[in-house]
């Protein structure tokens, strides 16, 4: 049996979870972590589409690791969002955005004109609400 990608990431995803049950007290991501990991999964996105890998491969694996991050070092918790331990699919939600919208800066020419409107309009809609 052939394992695909999305069944890998959700059993890292699951695996970081379990880690972080077992932790000791951790402290939650702070902006700068987040600002860290953000970098460093746009980098990834921006390497891995010079190499050819298709965005949403990338943005998978790039948004797998940073949750996994989140969970492993910071038991799912974000400053920014008070005590709340956040779900794996907010985390990945939270995460892929963050990353896109990093690569768009970072590498726009690597990111696809069709995320590119979808991001700037929820970015809109973001500003609209505020």
């Amino acid at each position: 049996m052939v394992a695909t990608p999305l069944a890998t990431l959700t059993l890292l995803v699951a695996g970081s979870a379990a880690m972080a049950q077992g932790a000791a007290k951790t402290q939650p991501a702070s902006d700068r972590d987040i600002f860290l990991y953000r970098g460093m999964g746009s980098s990834y996105v921006c390497n891995a589409r010079t190499a050819g890998v298709e965005f949403p491969k990338a943005v998978g694996i790039a948004a797998a690791t940073y949750v996994q991050l989140l969970n492993g070092r910071h038991g799912g918790l974000v400053a920014s969002t008070g005590d709340k331990k956040l779900s794996n699919e907010q985390l990945f939600s939270g995460a892929e955005f963050q990353i896109i919208t990093g690569a768009i800066q970072f590498c726009p020419d690597k990111v696809p004109a069709d995320v590119k409107t979808k991001v700037e309009e929820a970015l809109k809609k973001q500003r609209a609400a505020q």
